[in-house]
């Protein structure tokens, strides 16, 4: 605990046999109380490792999309009485060790969200980003900074701490069950006034990395600037 306050991290997972123990190793787990794995119909030995290495498992018996899956974790983290809840790919694309920093800057009432940024202190090319993900994370940050009034380093990291409030709060089963999911739920936490913080967090980029492929990624965009944009007119109205 941090705070008091009971820390869960929840593993979205897909095809993760690879990366699973290396992530759940690095895990600081003296400092955190449950972690829990959701398997979204992987055709690997995900599942096996899992239950292998002691970790909560649950599975969908279907392939039900990347927003799905974070559904899942989210509704079982909170069942277990998650105060904060830490969503971590299993893909060792996000370092594990700041699980702790990211809790605690919302155990200290300081925030409400925490977000692991790739982009704070420059160097996620360095870290293997292609350079068209690379270019499409900052334009689009770029414009959803200038329609909604913010200031984030960037709205599409997958390394992210949710306090129980925002979770139980937010409309999570009205949002999309696919990648968009992400940039939904955080789009729906500004406009409800939550406050957002960022830790730089160097990333991760190998073969082993899940990643979209490049016409998942052009749909991901559109996704983006077709969430984003209404929201600015009902901004700009007052609503």
């Amino acid at each position: 605990m941090l705070e008091g306050r009971k820390i869960v991290v929840v593993l979205p997972a897909y095809r993760a046999a690879a990366t699973l123990e290396r992530t759940y190793d690095a895990l600081p787990r003296d400092l955190i109380d449950e972690v829990l794995l959701v398997d979204d119909a992987s055709d690997d030995e995900t599942v096996a490792i899992a239950r292998r290495l002691g970790i909560r498992t649950f599975v969908h018996r279907t392939n039900r999309g990347y927003g799905a899956n974070q559904k899942t974790c989210y509704r079982e983290a909170l069942a277990l009485g998650a105060d904060i809840v830490v969503m971590l790919h299993p893909d060792y694309q996000y370092d594990p060790r700041l699980v702790p920093a990211m809790a605690s800057m919302i155990a200290t009432g300081v925030y409400d969200v925490a977000l692991g940024s790739r982009i704070l202190g420059g160097r996620a090319r360095e870290g293997g980003m292609p350079l068209y993900k690379y270019a499409a994370n900052r334009a689009l940050t770029l414009i959803q900074n200038l329609a909604l009034g913010a200031k984030l380093s960037e709205f599409h990291t997958g390394y992210r701490a949710y306090s129980r409030q925002v979770l139980e709060q937010l409309p999570l089963s009205t949002f999309s069950e696919d990648f968009v999911f992400d940039n939904q739920i955080l789009l729906a936490a500004l406009r409800r006034g939550y406050r957002i913080g960022e830790i730089s967090c160097p990333a991760r980029y190998d073969e082993r990395s899940s990643s979209i492929g490049l016409s998942a990624s052009v749909r991901y965009g559109l996704g983006v600037l077709a969430t984003t944009l209404p929201l600015r007119r009902r901004i700009r109205r007052g609503r």
